[in-house]
């Protein structure tokens, strides 16, 4: 009893500690978010085993791309990473809009520490949920993994979940994890405050990022 009173103590001196020592993002650190995002994206249309995902990504209402999600270590011993989501609207393709993915609800199959993560938003729900403040992914938009090698069939989910760990296929599921909107990554790289709805919805701010390019690109892709 007395060690878990001394391990929660020691808990919250850490989370208070973190807290502290938080600085505001910079647009730096927005723009370095996007670059991971990009990587990513680059491998997952290189990789043979993503021929589904080239062929029917132009069928998603969007993407959010988690450009590196670890098994620990993010914020205080949970496991996550940062996202971006780009969209197909009315007004073009909007984005990137910044996010978190964590915590405990990630589940890394044995051997997998650090992933690659796209998760297609295949619905308007799917859109919808990335539009509030926080959501837990399978609460209210379903989500199943991906279909990959050519002729696999959908499925009917909301979101459609993409791993690449070490360069294999698979190793995690995001369902039950949290999706959070990180406004300040949005106030530093638009240099203002905006909400998911200002960027995707609205397309009152815009990018000019080589990322925007590319899923323009993977659109087209036939």
């Amino acid at each position: 009893m007395k060690n878990i009173r001394v391990g929660l103590a020691l808990f919250a001196l850490l989370f208070t500690a973190a807290l502290a020592t938080a600085k505001e993002p910079t647009r730096q650190d927005a723009v370095k978010e996007i670059t991971g995002a990009t990587k990513a994206l680059d491998h997952f249309i290189a990789d043979p085993d993503m021929s589904w995902f080239r062929e029917h990504a132009k069928d998603a209402k969007g993407l959010l791309i988690c450009g590196t999600v670890v098994k620990a270590g993010f914020i205080i011993g949970g496991s996550g990473g940062r996202c971006v989501f780009v969209a197909k609207s009315e007004h073009g393709f909007t984005g990137p809009a910044f996010y978190t993915l964590g915590t405990g609800g990630i589940g890394f199959q044995a051997g997998f520490e650090k992933s690659e993560i796209i998760m297609l938003a295949m619905t308007q729900k799917a859109v919808d949920s990335l539009m509030t403040s926080s959501f837990k992914i399978g609460a209210g938009a379903s989500v199943s993994a991906g279909p990959v090698g050519t002729g696999a069939g959908a499925t009917a989910s909301d979101f459609l979940s993409y791993a690449r760990s070490k360069g294999l296929y698979g190793g995690v599921d995001v369902s039950g994890a949290v999706v959070n909107v990180t406004e300040d990554y949005n106030k530093a790289y638009y240099g203002k405050p905006v909400t998911p709805i200002d960027i995707i919805v609205k397309g009152e701010v815009h990018s000019k990022a080589p990322l925007m390019a590319k899923v323009e690109a993977l659109y087209g892709k036939k």
